[in-house]
């Protein structure tokens, strides 16, 4: 009985031609037009530690280190 294999299909990198160059997904909105000015500021600061850390995502740990950064304390 002869089977008849399905080639493998590397799936890691389909679409990737085409999305916009430089796009990355976002753990959170891609605006911050809507956030108050505060809220702004946190976002910017968070993208920018994703930027600087190659990070998509970031744990509570991160996220408190960047808020301190920026001037909060409890």
């Amino acid at each position: 009985m002869p089977t008849t294999l399905t080639p493998f299909i590397d799936r890691r990198h389909a679409g990737a031609e085409e999305s916009p160059a430089g796009r990355e997904r976002r753990q959170f909105a891609n605006s911050h037009d809507d956030l108050s000015p505060e809220a702004g500021e946190l976002a910017s600061a968070i993208d920018n530690y994703k930027l600087r850390h190659r990070r998509r995502f970031i744990n509570f740990e991160e996220m408190l280190s960047v808020m301190k950064s920026i001037g909060y304390a409890k």
